[in-house]
């Protein structure tokens, strides 16, 4: 029999069954159980346990000591115990929108979560153009309730301060710091860049001084400025979704950061959901059709935070400060040029670094897929270099369409 409780051990499924029979009351004890590890991301393993008597269900996430996207990054094992105690902080502040957390095992560096299976990864489902009319309604509630919440506005200081402290995540924000901060604004050897796309590459980016700079202050801000309690990943990949539900998973990456970060990884991944429909669409009025709706819900993901937040500041604020005449607009227009740097930071980094998004790779027409790449490396600087005037919805749609044009 295998011991759970001594030291830590990267789990297969045969262990995970054990694991589930010996250290947890998930299942009844004549429970027939199977075990598939199900998890395609960067960093963990994730095993799905049924009982075939009952169809009953559970998730188990274990963190493993390297990532499994490259075993240069060396991570902490932590980074489980941040995502359960976090999934806690956001079920209570978003309920309905994260995914019930049962245990979490600090030995075996593993949490055990509610089954999403009846949902889909959204990636997927935007790749197969899908529609999710409710979709912008439930990120923006995430995303107000997690985000402001958890500032200074609302929360009290010595607590807020408390959090900031727990939260502590340094080998996640340094893959971070690296990724999306560094690496794809020089010819860095780690970067992987589709060969059509380099020579670009190098004269947009690599050789622009001035976006460099930019992208310099940027990662400082970004490494110094605790504002909120973001989900640090916040992309398509990261929400399952279903026609009448949002589910908001992996939030490892958090810490306190700033709140625009998770807002411009939504609007970057719902772009290149954008491109690849673009790309891959052959009949002219079904491409246009769902590249308008991705379009409208670009706008609605960025206004309805907007105002969703300007309505929880005046429900919610407890600094004194902070209501003085002018400061929320100050304070919320910080926020979108954050969001705008990080949607375009999302975009260079997804297109020209070591983690890619399948809507791009997964384009099989060499010139449609540089010519996607090439659109999205000009968008991502223009966000990061003309954040101060990008601030609404039409905002990211007009300067998307500009740049179609262009290719």
């Amino acid at each position: 029999m295998l011991d759970f409780t001594s030291s830590y051990f990267t789990m297969k499924e045969s262990d995970v069954v054990e694991y589930v029979k010996t250290m947890l009351d998930c299942f009844k004890k004549d429970a027939d159980l199977s075990c598939q590890e199900i998890g395609d991301g960067n960093l963990n393993y994730v095993f799905r346990v049924v009982d075939h008597k009952t169809g009953q269900s559970i998730i188990i996430k274990q963190a493993g000591p390297v990532a499994r996207i490259s075993d240069e990054f060396k991570v902490s094992t932590d980074r489980n115990r941040i995502e359960y105690e976090i999934l806690r902080i956001q079920y209570d502040l978003a309920p309905g929108l994260v995914p019930k957390v049962y245990h979490y095992d600090a030995v075996m560096n593993c949490c055990v979560m509610e089954d999403l299976s009846d949902h889909r990864i959204m990636r997927t489902a935007l790749m197969n153009y899908e529609k999710f009319p409710l979709f912008a309604d439930h990120i923006t509630t995430f995303m107000v309730n997690t985000l402001l919440l958890t500032s200074d506005v609302v929360m009290n200081h010595k607590e807020k301060k408390a959090l900031v402290g727990s939260f502590i995540n340094p080998d996640l924000c340094e893959i971070t710091e690296d990724l999306v901060y560094t690496e794809p604004f020089f010819d860095c050897p780690r970067n992987d860049v589709f060969p059509p796309t380099i020579e670009f590459a190098r004269n947009e980016l690599w050789k622009d001084e001035k976006l460099r700079l930019e992208t310099a202050k940027l990662k400082f801000e970004f490494m110094t400025h605790a504002q909120s309690l973001i989900h640090g990943d916040l992309h398509t990949g990261s929400i399952f979704v279903k026609p009448e539900s949002t589910k908001v998973i992996d939030p490892e990456f958090a810490f306190y950061g700033p709140a625009g970060y998770d807002v411009g990884n939504v609007l970057a991944n719902l772009i290149f959901s954008y491109l690849h429909a673009d790309a891959t669409i052959e009949d002219l009025e079904q491409k246009e059709d769902y590249k308008d709706w991705l379009a409208k819900t670009i706008i609605d993901v960025t206004d309805l935070f907007r105002d969703k937040f300007m309505t929880t500041w005046k429900e919610k604020i407890k600094e004194p400060v902070a209501r003085y005449k002018g400061f929320p607009e100050y304070y919320l227009d910080g926020v979108m040029r954050d969001t705008s740097a990080a949607a375009g930071l999302e975009l260079c980094r997804r297109t020209l670094g070591i983690a890619h998004v399948r809507d791009i790779t997964s384009i099989c027409d060499v010139t449609k897929r540089a010519r996607a790449e090439k659109i999205a490396l000009t968008i991502g600087k223009r966000f990061i270099l003309e954040r101060e005037n990008i601030a609404v919805g039409t905002d990211y749609v007009r300067v998307l369409k500009e740049t179609e044009e262009i290719f």
